[in-house]
Parts: structure tokens; C-alpha cells; sequence
């Protein structure tokens, strides 16, 4: 009865955050641009989809469609080692100290542009509002991992 009442409060919980986004009107795109230390070309991209191990419908769609256009778009700097994509589990003790230096309590999406051997790590919020919309997704990022690597 217990594992009932949770899988009720986390779709609830998801259920309001989905309508407090329709509430809101219109989605817009955040600003895709690029900060300055960003506009050198990554070393290294590292793409990590962190999620507990209860995962809603939309992290785990966010997690197939990033997957899915890194290795369709991007097989030769992912062969490379150019390109690194990993699903974390946050869960499990062995992934600990990576969800902490990327600070990831829950589902997010985290792109890591190693620069001048320095991460730059950031979390990409925008996949939430587009996971909709495979097209718009798969758009949005094969142009911000191309301004990454510049290609």
C-alpha cells in the first residue's frame, strides 16, 4: 500500500508541474546562445541524463531522444570519445559523486563542454519543454551540441 501512495504523490507532483506550465501560455525556447567561454570548441562533450530509479514517461523519452540523435548525428565524435552520452541512475552508490559534482537530485539532462581542460557543466532545462515535439527535440539539440564541438 505504502509503494501505492508514492507512485500517486509522484504523479501528482508531475501532473501539477505540467499544468502549471500550460497555465503559463506559450511555450518559449530559452535563449540557445552561447556564453563566451563556451565559444571556444569543446575538447569534449559529456551528455548525462541523470534519473532515480522510478522514472516518469517524459525522462525517460528525454533520455531516448538524446541518445538516439547523439548516435545518429553524431557517431563519429561519439566513436571518437568526442562525444560521451551516459543515463546516471542517482540512486545507486556507485554514481554518488558524479551526481553531486554535477548537483543532480533528480531527473535532468547535463551537458559538460570540457574546454581548455575545464568542464563548463550546465543543465539543459529546455528538453522538458520539448520532448513534446521529437522534431523540435532533436532540432534543438543537434544545434547546441554542433556549437559545441563547431561543427
Amino acid at each position: 500500500m505504502d509503494n501505492k501512495k508514492s507512485i500517486i504523490i509522484i504523479g501528482v507532483v508531475i501532473l501539477g508541474f505540467f499544468v502549471l506550465i500550460s497555465l503559463k501560455g506559450p511555450v518559449k525556447i530559452e535563449n540557445n546562445e552561447i556564453s563566451n567561454q563556451e565559444l571556444a570548441i569543446a575538447e569534449k562533450v559529456e551528455v548525462f541524463m541523470f534519473h532515480s530509479t522510478q522514472r516518469c514517461p517524459t525522462c525517460i523519452k528525454i533520455g531516448q531522444l538524446t541518445k538516439a540523435t547523439i548516435e545518429e548525428r553524431f557517431s563519429e565524435q561519439l566513436k571518437s570519445g568526442k562525444i560521451n552520452f551516459r543515463e546516471i541512475n542517482i540512486d545507486l552508490p556507485e554514481n554518488k559523486i558524479l551526481a553531486e559534482k554535477f548537483q543532480a537530485g533528480g531527473s535532468a539532462l547535463f551537458i559538460n563542454a570540457i574546454t581548455n581542460g575545464k568542464d563548463n557543466i550546465k543543465e539543459d532545462i529546455n528538453v522538458w519543454r520539448l520532448v513534446s515535439n521529437e522534431q523540435r527535440f532533436i532540432t534543438y539539440f543537434e544545434d547546441k551540441i554542433k556549437k559545441l564541438i563547431g561543427k
